[in-house]
C-alpha cells in the first residue's frame, strides 16, 4: 500500500501544479474548487488502469466518478461569468507581492495534500487482495447515496434560490436549508463515512477513516462552515436563521 500511496502523492503533485498554471492564466484561483472533485476521479481512473478490479473496487470508483463530475460541473457552472469567490479574492489582497508563492503552496500543494489524506479509501480499496463482504458495501453505498442526495439537492436548491432571488441580503431558508444551515456540507461529509464504511473490513481498512475525519473536520472546523458564516456576520436575516436552524445535522427547527 505504501508504493501505491507514494505514486499518488506524486500524481497529486503534477495535477496540483498543473492547476495552478491554469489559474495564472484564468487569473483567478477559484479554479481550485473545479480542480477538487475532479483529482479524485483522476485517482480513481488511476487506479482502475493500474491495479487489477474487485467488485468493492468498481463500486468505489464508480461512487467517486459521480460524486467528482457533478461536483466540478456544479462548481463550474457557478462561477462561470461571475467574478472570482469571495474567499480567493480577500487572499489575492491580503497576500500581495507574495501572492504568486501563496497561492502555489496555500492553495494548491495544501488542497493537494489534503486530497492525498482524503483519497486513502481509494487507495486500500485498490490494493485490497480481500473481498469486502456484502453488509458492509451494500450499508455504506446506502448512506453514501444520502449523503449525496443532501449535497446535489441542497445544491441545487441554493443555486435555484439565488437565481430568483431579489435582494443580495436575502437567506436560503427553505427545503433542505429549514432544517440545516450547511445541507451540502452535511451531505459531503456523510458520503466520504459512507466510503470508509466500505472499505472497512479491507485489509488496511482501519486507515480509511482517517479520510472521512479530516473531511469533517475541514467542512466543520476550517474551511466549511467558519469561512463561509463569517461572511454573514453582519447580515441580520442570517444571524436570526443561525438562531433556529442546525449548523449542520438536519433537525427541526427551533421556534
Amino acid at each position: 500500500m505504501l508504493s501505491t500511496f507514494l505514486q499518488i502523492g506524486i500524481l497529486i503533485l503534477v495535477y496540483a501544479t498543473a492547476w495552478f498554471f491554469i489559474a495564472l492564466i484564468k487569473k483567478r484561483n477559484d479554479v481550485a474548487d473545479i480542480a477538487w472533485g475532479l483529482g479524485f476521479v483522476g485517482i480513481a481512473f488511476f487506479l482502475f488502469l493500474t491495479t487489477t478490479p474487485t467488485l468493492q473496487s468498481v463500486i468505489l470508483y464508480m461512487l467517486i466518478a459521480i460524486w467528482g463530475i457533478r461536483l466540478a460541473l456544479h462548481i463550474g457552472l457557478r462561477s462561470k461569468g461571475k467574478p472570482e469567490d469571495f474567499r480567493y479574492k480577500k487572499w489575492r489582497e491580503e497576500w500581495g507581492k507574495y501572492f504568486l508563492l501563496r497561492s502555489y503552496l496555500q492553495v494548491y500543494l495544501l488542497q493537494g495534500f489534503f486530497m492525498w489524506i482524503i483519497s486513502i479509501p481509494i487507495i486500500v480499496v485498490s490494493v485490497a487482495t480481500d473481498q469486502a463482504t456484502s453488509p458492509f458495501i451494500l450499508a455504506g453505498t446506502i448512506i453514501w447515496l444520502i449523503g449525496f442526495a443532501f449535497e446535489a439537492i441542497g445544491d441545487y436548491q441554493l443555486m435555484v434560490f439565488i437565481k430568483h432571488k431579489k435582494n443580495k441580503s436575502d437567506i436560503m431558508q427553505t427545503g433542505l436549508w429549514k432544517y440545516t444551515r450547511h445541507p451540502n456540507y452535511f451531505g459531503e461529509v456523510l458520503l466520504w463515512w459512507g466510503m470508509f464504511i466500505i472499505v472497512m473490513p479491507l485489509q488496511y481498512g482501519i486507515w480509511a477513516i482517517i479520510s472521512p475525519i479530516t473531511i469533517s473536520y475541514l467542512l466543520l472546523y476550517v474551511s466549511g462552515i467558519p469561512m463561509l458564516e463569517a461572511k454573514y456576520k453582519n447580515n441580520e436575516a442570517f444571524q436570526a436563521y443561525k438562531k433556529r436552524t442546525s449548523a449542520f445535522f438536519p433537525m427541526l427547527p427551533k421556534n
